[in-house]
């Protein structure tokens, strides 16, 4: 845990060069495109108006709990859209910052950091988003919806873990990045994301749980149709941070022990 405690101690002193370097990194990132930032957002609007059509229009879904199959989705997608562009842009960032990973005075732990709170710019618009979707289907705001706070850090703080080890062994490996790629794909679909858990027996119920995104997709909804507290499912939430907590460990110890060779490398 003091792993743990010095590496966001660390954070909060770097905060300022994080958010000034992430901005950079948003910016940067659209740059070169006529539409710029416009991207950012289309893209994943257009994948959910796709998946909305395919399994409500096409396959017509039944309603779930009398909620619009377009804003369940929605609640499913919008987080897995965070997690694996994070995941992949933080993962790449000693490669993609190779020129500060070999200078001496810059502290390169934060680069992952600075990739993953570039990232959550767009996140934070498809939140109001999706408030005011929810809003337009007669769900008015309410205190839950501040839970989605809750839901966000914990989706931080895992992929930040997994990109310290993600990221220190692409240096090594450089197959690593369409492997994770290929990950996501299978991930999406073994996320309830387009299909609702309960429509399998409690033993398969029970092994679809330990996928983490499990948690942070079901809070989603929690937060803005259920109206449920995470509190409420104690289970799940000690058996997310256990989890979340062992990764970024290893995470931090894979760092550290990689860090001296990264340059070399790079």
């Amino acid at each position: 845990m003091l792993n743990i405690v010095s590496a966001f101690k660390g954070i909060y002193h770097s905060k300022e060069l994080i958010l000034k370097l992430a901005k950079n990194d948003f910016w940067t990132k659209y740059a070169g495109s006529q539409f710029g930032i416009v991207w950012g957002f289309v893209q994943p609007i257009i994948t959910i108006l796709v998946y909305w059509f395919v399994f409500d229009i096409g396959f017509r879904v039944a309603p779930l709990n009398d909620v619009p199959y377009l804003l369940w989705l929605m609640c499913g997608l919008i987080p897995w859209f965070f997690f694996s562009e994070a995941l992949i842009n933080a993962t790449n960032s000693l490669m993609e910052y190779s020129y500060l990973v070999k200078k001496i005075v810059f502290k390169i732990s934060i680069l992952p950091i600075i990739r993953v709170v570039s990232t959550l710019f767009v996140h934070l618009f498809f939140l109001v988003f999706i408030m005011y979707v929810s809003f337009l289907y007669g769900f008015q705001p309410n205190i839950y919806n501040l839970q989605i706070a809750y839901y966000l850090g914990c989706m931080f703080f895992l992929v930040l873990g997994l990109s310290y080890i993600t990221g220190s062994l692409i240096v090594f490996f450089k197959d690593l990045n369409p492997l994770i790629i290929i990950a996501l794909q299978f991930g999406v679909w073994l996320t309830p994301i387009m299909w609702n858990p309960e429509m399998f027996n409690e033993n398969i119920k029970k092994i679809i749980i330990l996928n983490p995104m499990y948690y942070i997709v079901e809070g989603y909804r929690d937060s803005l149709i259920n109206n449920v507290w995470f509190w409420e499912k104690p289970f799940l939430t000690i058996y997310y941070w256990i989890v979340s907590v062992i990764i970024f460990l290893l995470g931090i110890i894979l760092f550290k022990r990689l860090k001296p060779h990264f340059s070399d490398i790079l």
